[in-house]
């Protein structure tokens, strides 16, 4: 039995609080951007908002949030709880190296390609000449956010997560004021709709990159040098690499999979696709305490190897899984208790049938709450200890052995409802948080082993 003490409580909810702050900010600017562009346009909007959206985060998350960014972050931790300061910093200096030829290719071929994209998807006309002017709009922001993105990764690495959270803020309170104004056409602004959702995202994570590039220069304990562009080490772009391609990886098989999932869903109608893209945005603020623990195991584990103390790095591990745990744990009794009321804000009171079917589904989606943050949270702690491969390899299996031929076979072979996509996906979960859950078991045992023996 592990021995979790309150100082240990103490660094978990210190390091995680503000991960979780900053994700429930930029969950409720997608939560609000749907409730506004929903009660604006009703189930057309909220499909080219939601499929636009899907698109193009489905990149940023899969190269840059947990590829790129994870690694700076998993590699300057290790080596700032080593004391190897240097190290940490030429680490960061090279994962943004290339970190900025992946954002920029990805927004040029979001710009470019908007339409080919959403008509490859299934996407019907009306939702394609409202989801290009989105995608192209939002994709100039994006390409800042994903800078940005780096920026917090360097950042949490050394366990800064409050300014990560301060720069949430500041585009939480640009996005939503523009929202309302440019959606609406409040303020003797025009009346923008979808596109004004469009501006008001761009225009907010602009500035919030300035925010965080300004505070990253002059403050952070972890520098970007030029000097180790100039002069790459080979050794360590691969050690980079090595992290962050299995961990790009294993959310690309996550999200690349969901993507096919959403794609298939629109052939079952506008009114399926828009149950779903609500459920999923709703579903979107559970994974808040997943993501703000899986950041503080990342962190503190990382720490934790890189200092040599392996039995405090697995203590740390788990009381993040405990603790983390509980909070996904209250979502899904929310789901539970209700779900009518969840859906009823992000569409008209009169689209009844999208009410009810998205009600359904969000009762289903409570199932997999806990085993998703176990997953979560033990993944983050694993690539804190450099595996990203063990997180991918659970995915992969999940993602494309289970849950997307049993997606297709429901949609396409048995013609059934929407809401059996979720079972499914709350079959994945369960068999992720198991799996994950006895990996990191004995890979902390096979260290802790190796460790004593030496």
């Amino acid at each position: 039995m592990l021995n979790i003490n309150k100082n240990t409580i103490k660094d978990v909810i210190s390091l995680a609080l503000p991960a979780v702050g900053e994700m429930f900010l930029y969950m409720t600017i997608w939560v609000l951007d749907t409730v506004m562009v929903g009660q604006y346009g009703g189930k057309i909007a909220v499909s080219t908002v939601g499929l636009s959206s899907q698109v193009l985060y489905t990149f940023v998350n899969v190269f840059i949030s947990m590829g790129i960014s994870i690694a700076i972050t998993s590699l300057v931790a290790r080596h700032y709880g080593a004391k190897k300061y240097d190290s940490a910093e030429e680490y960061a200096a090279l994962g943004f190296f290339i970190g900025l030829i992946i954002a920029l290719t990805i927004t040029l071929n979001m710009f470019v390609f908007s339409r080919q994209i959403l008509t490859f998807g299934g996407a019907e006309n009306d939702i394609v000449s409202l989801g290009v002017v989105y995608m192209k709009i939002v994709s100039i922001g994006l390409f800042f956010n994903m800078i940005m993105n780096m920026f917090n990764g360097l950042l949490r690495g050394y366990g800064n997560t409050k300014t990560p959270l301060i720069a949430s803020i500041i585009i939480n309170v640009i996005n939503l004021s523009l929202d309302y104004v440019l959606i609406f056409g409040y303020l003797g602004f025009p009346e923008l709709g979808v596109k004004g959702a469009a501006f008001a995202t761009a225009i907010a994570q602009t500035c919030g990159f300035i925010f965080i590039t300004t505070y990253s220069i002059k403050n952070s304990k972890i520098k970007l040098r030029i000097k180790y562009i100039k002069h790459i080490s080979i050794k360590k772009l691969k050690e980079l690499l090595n992290l962050s391609i299995p961990s790009s990886m294993h959310e690309g098989a996550m999200e690349m999979s969901r993507l096919l999932c959403v794609f298939m869903i629109m052939h079952i109608g506008k009114t399926a696709f828009a149950s779903n893209q609500i459920t999923t945005t709703i579903e979107a603020l559970s994974f808040m305490p997943g993501w703000g623990f899986c950041v503080a195991a990342t962190t503190l584990v990382g720490h934790k190897i890189g200092e040599k103390n392996y039995e405090k790095a697995r203590e740390y591990a788990y009381t993040c899984m405990v603790i983390g745990s509980i909070f996904m744990a209250l979502c899904a009794i929310l789901f539970l208790i209700c779900p009518n009321f969840l859906i009823k804000l992000f569409i008209k009171s009169t689209e009844k049938e999208v009410i009810s079917l998205g009600s359904r589904c969000l009762m289903v989606a409570s199932v997999e709450q806990i085993p998703m943050g176990i997953s979560m949270i033990l993944g983050g702690a694993l690539k804190g200890c450099g595996d990203t491969k063990t997180p991918f390899i659970v995915s992969l299996i999940s993602s494309w052995v289970i849950r997307l031929p049993l997606i297709y076979y429901l949609i396409y072979i048995l013609n059934l409802s929407v809401i059996y996509v979720w079972w499914i996906t709350a079959i994945q979960w369960l068999f992720e948080g198991i799996v994950i859950l006895i990996l990191f078991r004995k890979k902390f045992k096979h260290i802790i082993i190796t460790a004593t023996n030496n």
